[in-house]
């Protein structure tokens, strides 16, 4: 199991497909440039929408669907343990939520969507099954902060060079 987060989530406008990007958290992130791997799933607006809602934290007026389970769970002393995405099958994602009550875990095939806007909603941890990852993953390239800052100062010298500069000094 590889842990994993929610790196983005695109809201296409209906009837395209909305697409929630996950990424592998990395245990000892490498500086400077790289290649990390995404995990696009394909979801439909309403998905994305209550994904949003819960990487965000945000309350509405009237309890969600996924509020009303999680309140229910509690209600039962139960909680979302974790999540992890098990499965894939061409563009079809599968995943496991899994409870935990009374110190004994349940298992419960769930689509990724509603299971992990409830593990997101509980900040319970998301995992992929490594399998997946690398079946299911494409390289994402990762940008070195330090090299973008130098680059900013040299392009903010270049501007300066600029504003001072006379066409007298190309005579």
């Amino acid at each position: 199991m590889v842990p994993i987060a929610v790196q983005k989530i695109i809201i296409g406008s209906a009837p395209g497909p909305s697409i929630l990007v996950l990424q592998p958290i990395e245990e000892s992130p490498v500086p400077g440039p790289g290649i990390s791997r995404i995990v696009p799933i394909m979801v439909g607006a309403a998905e994305a929408a209550q994904l949003h809602l819960a990487v965000t934290h945000t309350k509405v007026a009237r309890p969600t669907t996924h509020d009303l389970l999680l309140d229910a769970l509690t209600n039962l002393d139960a909680s979302v343990n974790h999540v992890l995405i098990d499965k894939v099958k061409g563009s079809l994602f599968f995943a496991k939520l899994t409870l935990s009550q009374h110190g004994r875990l349940i298992e419960l095939d769930a689509r990724p969507s509603d299971a992990l806007s409830l593990a997101l909603r509980e900040d319970a941890p998301l995992y992929i099954n490594e399998d997946v990852l690398e079946r299911a993953s494409y390289p994402y390239i990762v940008r070195n902060p330090i090299e973008d800052e130098s680059a900013e100062l040299e392009l903010e010298e270049f501007r300066s060079f600029l504003e001072d500069l006379d066409p007298k000094d190309f005579s």
